[in-house]
């Protein structure tokens, strides 16, 4: 029998790139809400509770309305897009390749919350340290970061995209967060395995779709022994057997004059990189993926091949 599958929000970004990474597949039935009737709280809660897993790609209160719309039935799985669960001990944290044992966790949960985009590269550059007694949990960690703007949704898809909008923004690269408080911060804190928040300073350059992440490191305040070498070794080890997660060698890393943006628009992969210098003081780690792939919409579809591998 096929999973049946409802996304509620499928008519926003994240959801319309789910529908249609799915839109082939045979295994499961989709199903769907006509755009008129998504304000129909009804036909809504009933989609929810006939689905074997539910898909939220809502703002999180809207979330959190749903959640308690199947909060009665056991039988409804859900996936949440929005920040609102993240952080929740109660939700396995759907970043299977953050670690050994969260792959099983995924797969047996019944709430899974979908990494945000940005919390998705910090982690993965972070976590294999601290796990591997290589980055103290004290280190004043920074997290630099710039994303495609289909990042922001629709608002700030058009505002990029159509000169008329009253809005429109001519800009090709902008800050924000400027007060340095940001919704992803708990998460990179969290599952960062850090003793206090990063200072973390995203920004939206003019493309659509790609990410990059940066974490740059002073050696001399890292563990004994911390080196370019060591800290590529230790990323290597925690990504080894599987597919998802590619870490560049120190040697491909040396040989590139740049780092591209949208490398990996449109795939559901990433890559991470330590530049530096053989011997020097400080490495840069990258990493690199696409904002609605790997940092959303791909993420929930890995977790949801998971869940149905149960």
């Amino acid at each position: 029998m096929k999973a049946k599958i409802f996304i509620d929000g499928e008519h926003g970004t994240t959801g319309l790139q789910i529908r249609t990474r799915m839109a082939d597949r045979r295994d499961v039935e989709l199903l769907s809400i006509p755009e008129a009737e998504r304000r129909n709280a009804a036909l809504r809660e009933d989609l929810l509770n006939t689905a074997d897993v539910a898909i939220l790609c809502l703002p999180d209160e809207a979330s959190r309305e749903a959640v308690k719309m199947v909060s009665g039935n056991n039988k409804v799985r859900v996936i949440d897009t929005s920040t609102a669960y993240r952080v929740d001990p109660e939700w396995a944290y759907g970043f299977a390749e953050m670690d050994k044992a969260q792959t099983d966790k995924i797969r047996s949960a019944r709430f899974v919350a979908n990494p945000g985009c940005y919390p998705t590269g910090a982690i993965a550059l972070i976590r294999p340290l601290r796990e591997a007694g290589l980055l103290p949990d004290a280190y004043p960690v920074s997290v630099n970061a710039v994303s495609g703007y289909t990042g922001g949704g629709k608002q700030l898809i058009a505002q990029m995209e159509d000169p008329n909008h009253p809005e429109a923004l001519s800009v090709n690269h902008f800050l924000y967060g400027l007060t340095l408080k940001h919704k992803h911060i708990p998460e990179m804190t969290t599952y960062g395995k850090l003793a206090g928040a990063p200072l973390f300073a995203p920004s939206v350059g003019r493309f659509p779709q790609g990410m990059i992440v940066q974490v740059p490191l002073h050696l001399a305040g890292l563990a004994e022994g911390a080196s370019l070498e060591t800290i590529h070794a230790a990323l290597v080890a925690h990504y080894a057997g599987q597919s998802i997660v590619e870490v560049v060698s120190l040697e491909d890393s040396a040989a590139l004059p740049r780092v591209d943006a949208e490398e990996l628009a449109g795939k559901d992969t990433m890559k991470l990189f330590v530049f530096g210098q053989k011997g020097g003081a400080h490495v840069n780690l990258v990493a690199l993926l696409d904002n609605l792939g790997k940092g959303a919409s791909g993420a929930a579809v890995q977790n949801l091949d998971l869940m149905l591998s149960a």
